[in-house]
């Protein structure tokens, strides 16, 4: 989906690449149905929602095209509906971050997600942000919720007082066995992707730990399951494989971001190889991120969805 109305296909919220996959993944109807809750700006819900989160979770391109998932934090209140097609960020991405530089400059299409795990709710919304004194402003174009499936339940526990442990980032273009370790062991991870003309979302992905396989140091692979049926992470694929991960330590407030590229694996026997999933998605690691201490956000350990099928042994 695109969120300057440049792209979708006439009638439709959707672009090519999302219509070409709800059509192959027999969903058009569903998708048709879904689409029309997508909305250009926020409601009072919506509005309300936002201010009492912690964190935003924002996907975006670098000044070199290259994506990246990322977190934005704060105390409640630090989203703020300011109209109903803006909402101001009173934060912005960290020196290191890889977006930093490139949000600071000017006007850049973003996604974002805000994801509140003690409610297991979820707000997608995507558009333009610009930098501001306090942090960034961002003009909706596209403003819808998606379902609670697969989000682990967690409590907030503590916020970290600024400056503890510091913001530390290693760079590397493989994951270590540490690395690997933290992915396969993750219930959650978020995605950023783009479409060719540059419209930014930020997708969640989530199951029981092991729902993530790390095949290689450079090689990851997780089940994608059914869905609201707009795939849009899938839909921007289909026509840019570009793709960033981020993975947070719900605990210690690490983050691991990857960058790379991403492919979909439609065969049946791949599939089958993840109990309850319809397809694969495979991702080539080109670029590690790890930074200590990234968020200041403290969780507990979660309560498993419900919907998360199982993993199977040896996974």
């Amino acid at each position: 989906m695109t969120a300057d109305g440049d792209g979708p296909e006439a009638g439709t919220p959707y672009h090519a690449g999302e219509r070409a996959v709800q059509r192959r993944a027999g969903e058009t109807a569903r998708a048709e149905r879904i689409g029309r809750t997508i909305a250009a700006g926020l409601g009072d819900i919506a509005a309300a929602f936002l201010g009492l989160q912690p964190m935003l979770v924002i996907a975006a391109a670098d000044g070199d095209g290259r994506l990246w998932s990322s977190l934005l934090t704060g105390p409640p209140g630090f989203l703020r509906a300011t109209g109903p097609h803006t909402l101001s960020v009173a934060a912005r991405p960290a020196g290191d971050d890889p977006l930093a530089a490139f949000l600071a400059a000017g006007p850049a299409p973003l996604g974002t997600l805000a994801l509140d795990p003690r409610t297991r709710r979820r707000l997608r919304l995507n558009g333009t942000a610009r930098a501001t004194a306090r942090g960034l402003a961002i003009d909706t174009g596209q403003v819808f919720a998606n379902c609670p499936k697969h989000l682990q339940q967690r409590t907030l526990r503590a916020v970290a007082p600024a400056g503890e442990d510091g913001d530390r980032t290693v760079r590397g273009a493989a994951l270590t066995d540490a690395q690997r370790r933290t992915v396969e062991a993750a219930d959650t991870f978020f995605l950023a992707t783009a479409d060719p003309a540059g419209a930014a979302d930020a997708g969640h992905r989530g199951g029981r730990p092991g729902f993530v396989r790390a095949t290689s140091p450079t090689r990851l692979s997780w089940p994608d399951y059914p869905g609201n049926a707009m795939f849009a992470t899938l839909g921007n694929l289909a026509l840019r494989p570009d793709a960033g991960l981020l993975f947070v330590d719900w605990t210690t407030g690490d983050l691991l971001r990857l960058g790379g590229r991403a492919r979909v694996d439609w065969s049946a026997g791949r599939a089958a190889l993840f109990p309850g999933a319809r397809r694969v998605v495979d991702f080539d690691v080109e670029t590690v991120l790890a930074t200590r201490g990234g968020s200041p956000l403290r969780w507990s350990e979660p309560v498993p969805s419900p919907a998360n099928p199982p993993v199977p042994p040896g996974c």
